[in-house]
């Protein structure tokens, strides 16, 4: 890097908080710390105490880890009040947000009002999903409503820049059994909505390696959503896959949105429910690839086939 590279980065990775070290926030940890390092620059990443003083087993090899990466590490409880989180955020110049909805309903809303009213000068906030501006406000989603809210917000004032990051869902997640779409034990593919409902997905890796790319670009990426896709395919493509990875031939079963609407209304407060009713509408949960940051730039990312081929193979 030149003069001038080795600059700017050390402006963008000054006094940077992440908010959490899980899947995600390890995935953005791991590609920034080298970035920060090279350019001598110190990275804080929040955690819960309870994190520190009693960690489970990932907790304690994750704190090594973060040792490893030269990653500072701060316990500090996300449910705390508003001027508390106030006071903490002023202290940072960026705030990245990877916290996911660990604190229950009204964690992203407090978190992003705490960070406005602290001055922050750069927000990431945890929107590391769907489009929610497509999907709006009443989808009958708790989680989808308080997104939607929180893209409100910030459009609705000028004084910290922000950069949304939309990526889907997590590429393991269609195979979760408790999702329910991919079953590779039972041999089985449950289609949502429709067989020819796309859906867009990228690993955590992809998203930490990706979003270091936008929070490092020059010029400067602000108050806008920056499409990723590790790839984007129907949920009858996604049978295909699954059939030419393993060379089995699966039991192919549509959920149609009037079967999931009924699933909805019987069991309104069941996560994956609601989750595979709002997958099978289709509209915002997808993205064309082509049109994508990472498509864009030419940087390539696991698509269903190679993370399932990965998957299977280890």
């Amino acid at each position: 890097m030149n003069n001038q590279q080795i600059n700017d980065e050390q402006q963008a990775l000054h006094n940077m908080l992440i908010l959490g070290a899980g899947q995600l926030g390890m995935a953005v940890l791991r590609a920034l710390a080298p970035r920060a390092r090279a350019v001598q620059a110190t990275l804080t990443v929040l955690v819960s105490p309870g994190t520190i003083s009693h960690p489970s087993a990932q907790g304690a090899a994750n704190l090594a880890e973060l040792r490893e990466l030269g990653v500072a590490v701060l316990g500090f409880d996300l449910s705390s009040d508003a001027q508390a989180l106030e006071v903490l955020f002023a202290q940072y110049r960026t705030v990245f947000n990877c916290t996911g909805f660990v604190a229950g309903p009204g964690t992203q809303l407090r978190i992003s009002r705490a960070v406005l009213a602290a001055g922050v000068q750069r927000y990431f906030p945890w929107q590391f999903g769907v489009d929610y501006d497509v999907v709006g406000r009443g989808s009958g989603q708790p989680v989808f409503d308080e997104q939607f809210e929180v893209r409100q917000l910030l459009r609705g004032q000028d004084a910290t820049e922000w950069v949304i990051v939309s990526t889907g869902m997590f590429t393991s997640f269609l195979f979760e059994p408790d999702f329910g779409v991919v079953d590779l034990d039972g041999k089985a593919i449950h289609g949502l909505g429709s067989w020819k409902t796309k859906v867009t997905v990228t690993t955590p890796e992809d998203i930490g390696r990706l979003t270091t790319e936008i929070l490092l670009a020059r010029p400067r990426i602000a108050n806008e959503v920056v499409y990723l896709a590790g790839d984007t395919l129907s949920y009858g493509q996604l049978a295909e896959v699954v059939e030419r990875v393993t060379g089995v031939v699966f039991e192919r079963r549509l959920l149609t949105l009037d079967r999931l609407r009924a699933d909805l209304e019987s069991s309104p407060e069941d996560v994956m429910t609601r989750y595979r009713a709002a997958f099978a509408l289709g509209d915002g949960m997808w993205w064309d690839k082509a049109g994508t940051f990472n498509a864009r730039n030419g940087l390539e990312t696991i698509d269903v086939e190679s993370y399932l081929r990965a998957r299977l193979a280890a």
